[in-house]
């Protein structure tokens, strides 16, 4: 039997039911997106995420500290989904810690350390064979580790691979958005297969990781993006040593073809055009750099691309909030989107689709209801750390969230942001305020995404014009007393934060009592009726249930 079969049957037997619930899932994942620092209108990396599912959405400050010799590191399985009461933490065993670790922003997965590193996640499943029970690290393990002891985005990859490759990766393919004030990278990462283990001798991970061009900007939708692999170019491109050998032996790739990673780890149907993915990264790169002339329908798109002008925070945010308004794959403007036009469409389970649609899905925005958590994060190497990294972080789903400006080097959040559930409302926890709004908003869409979008300019629009200051005047200040820029940009966070929390709440119930009843509210108290449009009405059949000659 080849090595690919025996894999094939050992996954199908200790992990299938693991592996189908995971490439399901990355369908309905995370978008992510980088951009050099020549590509921005302000000289800063940038890295994105949306975190599309139900993830570990409060924000907490874990610090660093120095340790004794001898000390260990916990490791955990499960780590991302500590709001989930049926998903308990797991911990499989312990590793030997260093010295010194950093203090590093947690939440389903972690995404920024005091030395303003950032990181964006994204799935890209791949083949089942890969999938490796035995292995210890998740991607999530795996991004505390790095922001715990790494300050550059090259040192967090080498941080993650070597862990990987040690202790075993046990998750489905996973792609990170790695970013330092100089430097973009995107590292993949795939497990061994389930008959790997850790007395093996072999690497128990295989990964890659590319660097994109500072000029340029790049986008991952659960798929595998990491295409050509220049194994002579170590300034821009870092992989396990079995990432060619270990293909060879599965039968993706043979000697005397062009090796690429991404055709060669993923399904071929993946690799293929897959609307459900390629269809977000055609969207992102087409928004960015719109000359291009992209394809809707492309199978594969370059890694990255040189955007028609620099972007900036604002730009990510935008693209983060899209459903490809003024496109044909635009929901809202279909029946589907109803006389309301919205946007939002929940997932039908497979016994209720229409015969042969079960592997269809709905068109999937880059902005969705069930995300937990969006950011857009910016380094710039010039500025001291606490003052040279801030983190755009908005929770719920980026349509009708705000994006609050958050510093590396903050030290304390409001607890209704570091708190709270997900399977009970809580008033004091500040996710449930965007998730109410969220919510609502769905009744009469076109009418109070209007008024949302109102408040998420006002706020945004104000932190974009405060934040240049506020970094520029910390960063003089740090110079002469580092302790009072570190409350500068704490102070500003926590009051912003408390600020845009109060605000939703407060919208929530204005929202509701606006728009009761059909009917919309008007300030001088009047109400007038919202009604439905006319094409609406034909097609639902309005009037064929009514008799003409019943008493009105």
């Amino acid at each position: 039997m080849s090595v690919r079969n025996v894999f094939k049957r050992a996954g199908v037997a200790a992990g299938a039911l693991a592996v189908s619930a995971v490439l399901v899932g990355s369908a309905f994942g995370c978008t992510a997106m980088m951009a050099g620092k020549k590509a921005t209108v302000d000289g800063s990396t940038m890295v994105s995420h949306t975190a599309d599912g139900w993830y570990d959405h409060r924000l907490q400050i874990i610090p660093g500290r120095k340790w004794d010799n001898g000390a260990t590191a916990p490791v955990y399985k499960n780590l991302c989904y500590q709001t989930i009461p049926i998903k308990p933490l797991n911990k499989v065993g312990e590793i030997p810690q260093v010295e010194e670790t950093y203090t590093y922003f947690n939440v389903g997965y972690p995404f920024m350390n005091e030395h303003k590193l950032m990181i964006g996640e994204a799935t890209w499943g791949g083949r089942e064979e890969l999938y490796c029970d035995n292995g210890w690290m998740m991607i999530e393990m795996l991004e505390v580790f790095a922001l715990q002891r790494a300050k550059t985005a090259r040192e967090a990859i080498t941080v993650m691979g070597s862990l990987a490759e040690k202790y075993g990766y046990g998750d489905a393919g996973e792609g990170l958005c790695i970013a330092d004030g100089d430097e973009v990278w995107l590292f993949e990462i795939a497990g061994p297969g389930p008959l790997w283990t850790s007395d093996s001798g072999k690497p128990g991970a295989v990964w890659v990781a590319a660097r994109i061009p500072d000029d340029e900007v790049s986008v991952i939708a659960n798929r595998s993006r990491i295409g050509r692999v220049d194994f002579d170019d170590d300034e821009n491109y870092m992989y396990s040593s079995n990432v060619k050998i270990f293909a060879k032996e599965m039968g993706w790739w043979k000697e005397g073809e062009e090796f690429l990673f991404n055709k060669a780890y993923m399904p071929a149907e993946d690799y293929a055009y897959s609307p459900v993915c390629s269809r977000r990264e055609w969207r992102a790169l087409d928004l960015m750099a719109p000359s291009l002339e992209l394809k809707s329908t492309e199978a594969q798109y370059p890694l990255s691309v040189k955007p028609d002008r620099k972007v900036s925070a604002e730009d990510l945010m935008t693209i983060n909030r899209d459903h490809y308004q003024g496109t044909p794959y635009d929901l809202a403007k279909t029946k589907a989107g109803g006389p309301f036009e919205c946007p939002v469409l929940y997932r039908p389970n497979r016994d209720q689709k229409p015969e042969g649609t079960e592997h269809t899905y709905w068109e999937r925005n880059i902005s969705i209801f069930r995300c937990s958590y969006s950011h857009v994060a910016q380094s710039w190497s010039d500025l001291p750390d606490p003052v040279g990294g801030v983190l755009w972080f908005g929770l719920d789903q980026p349509l009708t969230t705000v994006y609050v400006p958050v510093f590396c080097g903050v030290t304390e959040v409001p607890e209704s942001w570091a708190t709270g559930m997900r399977h009970k409302m809580d008033r004091n926890s500040a996710w449930w305020a965007f998730n109410f709004v969220s919510n609502w908003a769905t009744i009469k869409w076109n009418h109070m995404i209007v008024d949302i979008a109102d408040e998420q300019e006002k706020f945004e629009s104000r932190f974009l014009a405060e934040v240049p200051k506020l970094r520029d005047e910390a960063a003089k200040v740090y110079g002469k007393d580092p302790s009072k820029a570190v409350s500068m940009v704490t102070d500003y966070t926590e009051e912003a934060m408390e600020e845009v929390e109060a605000r939703w709440w407060a919208l929530g119930d204005e929202l509701v009592g606006k728009y009761s009843d059909g009917y919309v509210m008007t300030d001088e108290g009047s109400q007038e009726g919202a009604g439905y449009p006319t094409w609406w009405l034909k097609d639902v059949g309005f009037g064929a249930t009514s008799n003409p000659s019943d008493p009105k």
